[in-house]
């Protein structure tokens, strides 16, 4: 996923109904990805597309965990969110041990 130009995010109704399930705001999922985060792949869920996890903190210091994948539309590149939830206190942990530098 290195070096992808992001053109913007792409919602519909089920990506923007199940991201807010867990009380993240799709304003906060957006303004998540201009702070530094952690992306790895999501191999176990990653059947018909490639998706990936990001971790990382909002911008006033919440930890959101965001499942996501990539998608094309003509020449440009959009992250479309599935699934977003804050991290609960041991996980947050386990971020900030493994990820010092973020």
């Amino acid at each position: 996923m290195e070096n992808v130009q992001i053109a913007g995010f792409q919602w519909d109704k089920g990506n923007r109904a199940k991201c807010q399930k867990h009380g993240v705001s799709i304003e906060v999922i957006e303004s998540f990805f201009q702070n530094p985060v952690a992306i790895l792949p999501d191999e176990t869920h990653s059947q018909e597309e490639q998706r990936f996890l990001a971790i990382g903190k909002t911008g006033d210091g919440q930890a959101v965990f965001v499942v996501f994948t990539l998608r094309q539309h003509g020449d440009d590149t959009f992250i479309h969110p599935i699934s977003a939830r804050y991290m609960h206190k041991k996980e947050v942990t386990t971020y900030e041990e493994e990820n010092p530098d973020l």
